[in-house]
């Protein structure tokens, strides 16, 4: 339960089992949290015995499936996320652009597919322009989508938030520019209310009351400036503007995203101001910008590792 993501699946009408929560920064608290929440998956995955299980990181999952001998499929696409040898999957599935070395596989089963993982959704948006009056927003206003640095994570470097607070300071400064915040978290975001009381005040800054669909949040920003992450790369499947604020170790994706010109690196204070261009952007058709490629690679590979562990598994049986 974190991130709203419970929220958003109950806005789509998802049914799901909410398992364990968040922990936080502090290393023992994750590492216990990590454990509990093994725990407390294991009569779910006892009752219904899957074939393969199938993550984008939880390494929760991937400690039990270990431990009970399900083979497991990890999906990845930033390599220098840890996941100790009892948290390596069966199987790991990655862009092309990463090495296979760079990979936790426990045994060289490397599936890769073309583009990234963003591509798998981002064809299915459908523009909403109603959603800038929902804000209270106006088409006259360059509006940006920003997102804080990961605080939180392990691969948190301090550096991005200096230039976060240097961006924010920019965009004040900026006539017509309205800053449209998702924190990470509540503590995250009262401290950021704290900090520019009185731009909030003045409403040149809002965090959205509730969930909001991330992909027409991105559709309809002038420009996205984040710390990191799948928000950066949803705009660059988007072909929105984005600018990664992230100090840590650039993934081999975001390197290939910049070389391409779809991910624009911000690495100091003075670049906040040389590199972020504050203006209007030309809209494209989502057709146009976007692939279905990458969804059909995907499935396919978890339909034959699927494949292959029912094959495994009948061998053994």
């Amino acid at each position: 339960d974190a991130f709203q993501v419970c929220e958003l699946a109950d806005q789509k009408g998802l049914t799901y089992l909410r398992v364990g929560r968040h922990h936080g920064k502090n290393a023992a608290r994750k590492i216990a949290g990590l454990m509990h929440r093994s725990l407390l998956l294991a009569p779910a995955i006892l009752k219904e015995r899957p074939l393969l299980g199938v993550s984008h990181g939880s390494r929760a999952q991937i400690l039990l499936a270990n431990f009970l001998r399900i083979p497991s499929l990890l999906i990845e696409d930033y390599e220098y996320c840890r996941f100790p040898v009892t948290m390596r999957p069966s199987w790991v599935m990655a862009p092309s652009i990463i090495p296979d070395d760079m990979l936790p596989s426990r045994n060289g089963n490397v599936r890769k597919y073309e583009g990234i993982k963003e591509d798998v959704y981002a064809w299915k948006l459908v523009p909403d322009r109603g959603l800038l009056a929902q804000l209270g927003l106006t088409e006259e206003d360059v509006i940006v989508t920003v997102r804080p640095p990961a605080t939180e994570a392990h691969y948190h470097n301090p550096q991005s938030e200096d230039l976060f607070e240097a961006f924010m300071r920019r965009a004040f400064e900026t006539e017509q520019t309205r800053v449209i915040l998702l924190p990470r978290n509540k503590k995250q975001g009262d401290g950021i209310r704290r900090r520019w009381q009185d731009k909030f005040e003045e409403g040149r800054v809002l965090i959205p009351q509730g969930a909001l669909d991330g992909l027409n949040l991105l559709w309809n920003s002038d420009l996205v400036v984040s710390g990191g992450g799948t928000m950066n790369r949803e705009a660059a499947a988007l072909g929105v503007p984005v600018y990664s604020i992230f100090r840590g170790h650039v993934g081999a994706v975001d390197r290939k995203l910049s070389a391409e010109g779809r991910l624009i690196m911000v690495q100091s204070v003075e670049e906040v101001e040389s590199k972020i261009a504050l203006r209007k952007r030309d809209r494209v058709p989502v057709t146009e910008a976007t692939s279905r490629r990458t969804l059909h690679e995907i499935v396919d590979s978890i339909e034959e590792v699927a494949e292959f562990s029912r094959r495994l598994e009948r061998s053994f049986s």
